[in-house]
Order: structure tokens, then sequence, then C-alpha cells
């Protein structure tokens, strides 16, 4: 996994998100997101990665607050 691939994705959803015109689309751009997030958490997981820790929390603090 390319994760400056993900985290590009990740980011270019939250921005579509915010530019979105209908809530439909705003809420189909999170979801995307949300998608690309657990990915990466997971990949990280995976390796061990010390910043999962860090990443996963800081999805559930987004999540809550949407």
């Amino acid at each position: 996994m390319d994760l400056n691939l993900e985290y590009a994705a990740h980011q270019q959803a939250l921005m579509s998100a915010k530019a979105a015109r209908s809530d439909k689309d705003r809420h189909a751009h999170l979801l995307q997101a949300s998608i690309i997030a657990d990915r990466i958490s997971a990949f990280q997981k995976r390796l061990g990665a010390a910043a999962a820790c860090a990443w996963s929390a800081s999805q559930l603090a987004t999540t809550a607050s949407t």
C-alpha cells in the first residue's frame, strides 16, 4: 500500500465533502474518506505502526463530530 496515495485520496475526499453542493454528495464523500481511513488504519495496525493509534483516535474524534 502506498500510504502517500491513500493519505492524498483521504484529503481529497474531505475537501470534496467540504465543497459538496448537496448533503447527499457530502455524505458520499465523507463515507469515501471513512473507508480510506479504515484501510490506512488496518494497514498500519498490521505493521504494528505507532502512528496507527493516533490515526484511529483522530478518526474517532472526526466521526463523532460529524
